[in-house]
């Protein structure tokens, strides 16, 4: 049986290094989310992402930002 999709906020990196920053900026803030392989729909330079309910997108704009986090781009995937 497949498990229902449910729509997420993808972020991809030009970097592994930017990835795993994503990684440990989020853990310390206690942000949603957890590094993916990069979704087939969507292609990135490193092949990891970031993926977290949507409705997180906005907070976890402002943590990229204020950590200075380098994102390729954004998008909204149902996964």
């Amino acid at each position: 049986m497949a498990r229902e999709k449910a729509e997420k906020a993808v972020f991809t990196f030009h970097t592994t290094t930017m990835a795993m920053k994503m990684e440990r900026s989020a853990k310390e803030s206690g942000s949603p989310g957890r590094l993916i392989p990069v979704p087939r729909q969507i292609s990135a330079g490193c092949g990891m992402a970031w993926s977290a309910p949507a409705g997180d997108r906005e907070t976890l704009e402002t943590l990229i930002r204020e950590a200075g986090i380098e994102t390729e781009g954004t998008y909204n995937l149902f996964l």
